[in-house]
């Protein structure tokens, strides 16, 4: 596969590209076949949009090849007028017309385009409302595409060690260069190769006549464009927004996965009262904890009026959405006092949510993040982990983090819960910490788990107490200790057990994959002996790209 070559095509170039479009390398006749014929049987065919998945890889790989990239470009550009000559007031039309010279745009990557012509099929095939589903579905297929031999061989000669980071970076390039300038533009680049081609056809009996014709539908709609274009970017611009969300979760996805349980640094969960001295005595202090009155109080759950309010929002959702109680528990008064404002929600798929954690935290848990959310604390904060524990208010004694795991909804599936801006937390029973708190404010996702009554909710791990049997090595020997014959153990020898996730049993969670933050918050940690976790599924980073 190479870039497109300069110039009109050989005969030969046609003849070429033709057989392998149209797929008739094997016929006998196809040697004497007119190419003017063929070409324009090519251009002018099948412009069904209901396509099968494996035509859809089929379509990326042959815009990373001459002259068949050429063709391809010209046949989707008639689709597209052809739909708009009979409802030119079709915005989603106009919309999907602009897609497709997105890839006519001057120094657009064969790779990228490939990629850009799947997601692109999926969205004008479900159309802009259900732009995640498109996405989601669009994405399977990618990487199916990504992992053909000969694309494989693409990419690795062009020396991309990290696929799914470098298709993100060069999507976030093309859509600062989408604007209605380099669009029309494109359009007119698109009817340039249209007249080259169909020129070879022109003085041929009726079939000259009928590429005339379907050039004049072409330019009419480009009379007509400039009215349009304008209103057709923000959609674009959204469409192109969701595709790099979607391809930074997959990067993310494969970078988490390149070690395992060996690398792991984990020096256990802090106790509350170390945790204290090591916030008090940090110099400076961390820039996730603050001083003075929390913005984000929390809500109080013996607020009658509020717990009136907060009920009546849930039954009104039972009620839209045909559940019972049963199927949608309440909030406890703990859960309630984390959100600064909350609201109940049924989040239907294809989507994705992400939980931070650790090896001694559950994959399970019910606190959660939208992916954009997570998108946006690992791709544009400045230190993730601090803005993680700031604004989602995590004290370091609660989650040691380290780790995050992915809740897969997927299309079709739902899951029940509250969501809302995280509260402010304070540490009230703790008279060294009065006037610091973590500020909150990001919104938060609670599900209600399958054992506290929730049917769609998570299944919880299975978790398991070890001993730290070697202050030197920090080896953990495995007990027969549950929690309730840990907690009455000795202060000094509870201070030499911890409980690790032994395995992840929700069968939608995908991981965990590695944060790239490391477990400790404060250079004292350091000092302390890193605990040599056990080969537990539970524990294991997983490989892969977590698809």
């Amino acid at each position: 596969m190479s870039p497109p070559g300069n110039g009109p095509a050989t005969e030969q170039e046609l003849r070429d590209a033709l057989a392998f479009l149209t797929d008739t390398y094997v016929r006998f006749d196809e040697g004497r076949r007119d190419v003017a014929i063929w070409l324009w049987e090519a251009i002018q065919g099948d412009f069904n949009l209901d396509r099968s998945t494996g035509q859809v890889t089929f379509d990326a790989a042959i815009s990373m090849i001459p002259v068949v990239d050429q063709i391809c470009d010209v046949r989707d550009i008639i689709a597209n007028c052809m739909h708009l000559n009979e409802d030119s007031s079709d915005k989603w039309s106009w919309i999907a017309l602009c897609l497709t010279l997105i890839g006519l745009i001057p120094s657009l990557g064969s790779l990228l385009k490939g990629v850009l012509k799947i997601f692109f099929l999926f969205v004008r095939r479900f159309g802009g409302r259900q732009l995640a589903t498109a996405i989601e579905e669009a994405m399977t297929w990618v990487i199916t595409f990504l992992r053909k031999k000969e694309v494989e061989q693409y990419w690795k000669a062009l020396k991309i060690d990290d696929i799914f980071g470098y298709l993100a970076n060069e999507t976030r390039k093309l859509k600062g260069r989408v604007d209605p300038g380099s669009l029309t533009r494109a359009f007119d680049t698109g009817i340039a190769k249209f007249r080259e081609l169909t020129d070879k056809v022109k003085l041929v009996p009726v079939v000259g006549a009928r590429a005339q014709a379907v050039l004049e539908t072409v330019l009419k709609i480009r009379r007509q464009f400039d009215n349009y274009v304008g209103e057709a970017i923000a959609p674009i611009q959204e469409v192109l927004d969701q595709i790099i969300r979607r391809l930074d979760a997959e990067h993310l996805l494969y970078r988490g996965a390149r070690v395992n349980t060996l690398n792991v640094h984990f020096r256990g969960t802090l106790p509350q009262t170390k945790a204290v001295t090591l916030m008090r005595q940090s110099d400076p202090p961390p820039r996730w904890l603050k001083e003075g009155e929390p913005p984000h109080p929390g809500l109080n759950p013996k607020d009658g009026d509020l717990m009136d309010d907060l009920r009546g929002d849930w039954l009104d959702l039972l009620e839209e959405k045909r559940l019972t109680n049963s199927d949608f528990p309440m909030l406890s008064d703990r859960q309630i006092t984390t959100f600064h404002r909350v609201r109940p929600d049924v989040l239907e798929g294809p989507q994705k949510l992400y939980r931070v954690t650790s090896p001694s935290n559950g994959a399970a848990g019910d606190c959660w993040m939208l992916e954009e959310d997570f998108m946006r604390l690992m791709k544009q904060a400045e230190d993730p982990k601090s803005d993680w524990r700031q604004f989602l208010a995590v004290w370091p004694q609660w989650n040691p983090n380290g780790q995050f795991v992915v809740l897969d909804i997927p299309a079709g599936g739902r899951v029940n819960v509250w969501r809302g801006p995280a509260a402010s937390q304070v540490l009230e029973q703790v008279p060294e910490m009065e006037g610091k708190y973590l500020e909150g404010g990001w919104e938060q996702i609670v599900i209600m788990t399958a054992d506290q009554g929730n049917p769609t909710g998570t299944v919880s791990d299975t978790f398991r107490f070890f001993r730290q049997s070697d202050d030197m090595s920090g080896r953990l020997d495995p007990t027969e200790l549950d929690y309730s014959a840990f907690k009455d153990l000795p202060e000094a020898e509870k201070a030499r057990h911890v409980s690790l996730r032994e395995a992840v049993n929700d069968p939608r969670i995908q991981g965990p994959y590695d944060t790239g933050w490391g477990t400790t918050d404060f250079d004292a940690q350091l000092e302390d002996v890193k605990l040599g976790l056990p080969n537990l599924p539970g524990q294991v980073t997983k490989q892969g790209d977590g698809s």
